[in-house]
C-alpha cells in the first residue's frame, strides 16, 4: 500500500498506537507527518504505520482542523 498525502493508516507503535491518523506530508522514503482525532501532529516512522485501504481528500500540508472535518465527513472518527 502507497504512503502518500491522505491515507488513513493505524498506529502500531507508541502511546497512541491503536489509534487513526491520516499522512499529512511525506518527508522521505521513511518518514511522514501524520495527524488525526486523538493523535498529535508529529513525525513518524512509516514502520510504526499500518495503512487501510481508505484515503481521505486533503491537501499537503492540511491543518489539524481539516483533517479532522474530513475524517468526520468520511465517516472515520
Amino acid at each position: 500500500m502507497v504512503m502518500e498525502v491522505g491515507r488513513v493508516c493505524i498506529k502500531i507503535a507508541g502511546h497512541e498506537a491503536g489509534r487513526r491518523c491520516v499522512i499529512v506530508e511525506q518527508l522521505d522514503n521513511n518518514f511522514v507527518v501524520v495527524s488525526g482525532v486523538g493523535v498529535k501532529r508529529r513525525r513518524c516512522n512509516i514502520a510504526h504505520l499500518e495503512p487501510t485501504d481508505k484515503k481521505i481528500d486533503i491537501q499537503r500540508g492540511a491543518s489539524d482542523e481539516e483533517v479532522r472535518r474530513a475524517l468526520e465527513a468520511a465517516g472515520l472518527s
